[in-house]
């Protein structure tokens, strides 16, 4: 589903040269539930950015579904983010002057999806996630927790195949962050692909493989992707 070859990711100023990617070679099959890990400034989000077509890469190529992120055009990556790649962020990101539903709509609405079918839909997940009840709260109304689930039912509304989580419990006290891990896996199981940062060990268990960066490096982990039977 994705590679990533000989991929480099460079910034550059007038006086310093900082390499944030160096020499990536990565295999993400479909169904995988990938952690990657390392410290502050190794550069977990910005390969998870490059991932997610919100960045691009000095040298070296992306491939996603075998095409080349190189070769497409604006339009098109801007396609492959809203209807492929669901993202999750560690600081929620959800718009305060929606309620819990209309941030759940959203995605829809870029789709122009009709209405009937955007409030089975977002009312259908927010039953999953156990919101209902939250449907016309603000977010200022909702604990860290329920606050992430909003984030996560946002995420998938538009059943996206891949779904890219940037320390998804950092702001989470533990229980509220087993929650948020527990529905990752079991949206893994219903067939997403995950890939997650986090500085966890224990969030980083729930993962089927575990990638180690340092200095922009792969220096541990299996690079050998897994096939998930579904």
């Amino acid at each position: 589903m994705i590679e990533l070859k000989d991929l480099y990711k460079i910034y550059r100023t007038d006086t310093v040269e900082t390499t944030a990617l160096n020499e990536i070679n990565l295999q993400i099959l479909e169904g995988n539930f990938v952690a990657i890990k390392g410290p502050s400034g190794c550069g977990k989000t910005t390969l998870l950015n490059i991932i997610g077509l919100m960045d691009r890469p000095t040298k070296g190529e992306l491939f996603i579904e075998g095409k080349a992120s190189s070769k497409l055009k604006e339009i098109e990556r801007n396609r492959i983010r809203r209807q492929n790649i669901g993202f999750l962020f560690q600081k929620f990101n959800l718009i305060s002057s929606l309620s819990v539903f209309e941030n759940v709509e959203l995605p829809l609405l870029y789709e122009r999806v009709p209405a009937i079918q955007r409030k089975e839909r977002v009312m259908d997940m927010l039953a999953k996630l156990g919101l209902s009840p939250r449907k016309d709260h603000f977010p200022h109304q909702l604990s860290g927790g329920q606050q992430q689930r909003v984030a996560l039912a946002r995420c998938v509304i538009n059943n996206p195949k891949l779904i890219l989580a940037d320390e998804p419990t950092g702001n989470l006290d533990s229980e509220n962050g087993k929650e948020v891990m527990g529905l990752l896996s079991r949206l893994n199981k219903e067939g997403h692909t995950i890939v997650m940062v986090t500085h966890d060990d224990d969030y980083a268990a729930y993962a089927e493989r575990l990638i180690l960066l340092t200095d922009g490096k792969i220096v541990a982990g299996d690079n050998k992707p897994t096939q998930v039977s579904l």
